[in-house]
């Protein structure tokens, strides 16, 4: 559990992030049905990716 500066930090940060993250969330819901679910894939496609190469960098399943 952080201490009161790391709460002070903690708070600061969320108070800068929140604009942000509302922008990013009103821009969300404004777009189409099909460019959500073109981002969706696109996101799960970078997901597959980073873990293959985590996966290859660790020598592959089975390997210790």
């Amino acid at each position: 559990m952080p201490g009161p500066a790391g709460a002070r930090g903690l708070v600061r940060a969320g108070r800068r992030a929140w604009p942000v993250l509302l922008m990013a969330w009103e821009r969300w819901q404004a777009l189409s049905e099909e460019d959500k679910e073109r981002y969706r894939r696109q996101a799960r496609a970078y997901a597959d990716r980073g873990r293959a190469i985590a996966t290859r960098r660790r020598g592959g399943p089975g390997r210790s």
